[in-house]
């Protein structure tokens, strides 16, 4: 795939200029958001971030199939289009547009990029926006699962004790820590704790989320604050947070950065409520990483 996966606003707005082919712009903030002003053009899903995976058995990535396929049909998306997608800035979505991004590749989607620095960058740059609601004709979702992008339940099951394989925690600290099962409330999910062997890279580390407009670190920067977990450029990593979101964002930053990453995106929301699954539950002291 030829398709940057960031594009800047200054990209994207020569992009919109030129009409040999068809893009649509997907913003991923609440409706309410989108109703007071978004991108020209932009049709609003919510759907990519509020989307829970029931199981990631074969089951459960049906029911997730069917629903996109119904939503983007919905929205006029075939597939085939260059589709970009944004929320208001890269730290403070839990990831959105990243998971929005994740989605739709994973679905077939070969032309997807995430508008660099989200909302806040375009108006930094001083573009048009608009409060006009864009209504698309319905078109057929065309569905090409790509399973080498996700990682299911089995397969980080099997991978627990495999050194090969890097089972990387994207979690904020206090859910690392176990003490939130989610960033959403303490008791979301019935057991709190991280998945056995994995190692903790807070997904802000990646983003310069101190900067006004947070963006993504160079690849060297990246590469770096890896290496502090023993990831590098040879490795193989499944990468997990609560829903797949924050985990998304981590994998198109390593992916940038040139490193092998699947998501598993059932992540701790599914793993924790499977009592079966094996939790390491151990206090960790504030000061150690894992």
């Amino acid at each position: 795939m030829d398709t940057k996966l960031l594009i800047s606003p200054q990209e994207l707005s020569s992009l919109l200029k030129d009409h040999s082919s068809p893009v649509v712009i997907i913003d991923t903030r609440t409706p309410e958001e989108y109703a007071v002003s978004h991108l020209p053009s932009a049709i609003n899903i919510r759907g990519f971030f509020t989307y829970l995976l029931e199981n990631s058995n074969p089951e459960g990535l049906r029911k997730l199939h069917q629903y996109f396929t119904e939503v983007l049909s919905k929205a006029g998306i075939s597939g085939t289009e260059r589709l970009i997608i944004y929320e208001d800035s890269l730290n403070q979505g839990y990831g959105q547009s990243c998971r929005a991004a994740f989605l739709l590749m994973y679905l077939g989607c070969t032309q997807v990029s995430v508008l660099h620095g989200g909302y806040k960058a375009w108006l930094a740059a001083g573009l048009p926006i608009t409060d006009e609601i864009l209504h698309r004709q319905g078109k057929v979702f065309t569905l090409h699962p790509d399973a080498s992008l996700m990682v299911t339940t089995q397969e980080m099951l099997q991978a627990l004790d495999d050194p090969s394989i890097i089972k990387l925690d994207v979690r904020d600290r206090i859910e690392w820590l176990g003490l939130s099962s989610s960033p959403y409330d303490p008791d979301f999910c019935p057991r709190k704790g991280r998945i056995p062997n994995a190692v903790w890279l807070e997904w802000h580390l990646l983003m310069n989320s101190a900067s006004e407009i947070p963006m993504f670190r160079s690849k060297t920067e990246i590469l770096e604050i890896c290496q502090s977990v023993g990831i590098t450029a040879k490795s193989i990593v499944y990468v997990y947070c609560f829903k797949g979101s924050r985990a998304a964002n981590t994998l198109i930053a390593l992916g940038e950065a040139g490193i092998y990453i699947r998501n598993y995106f059932g992540s701790w929301n599914e793993w924790s409520r499977d009592f079966s699954l094996p939790i390491d539950n151990r206090v960790i002291k504030i000061g150690n990483r894992q």
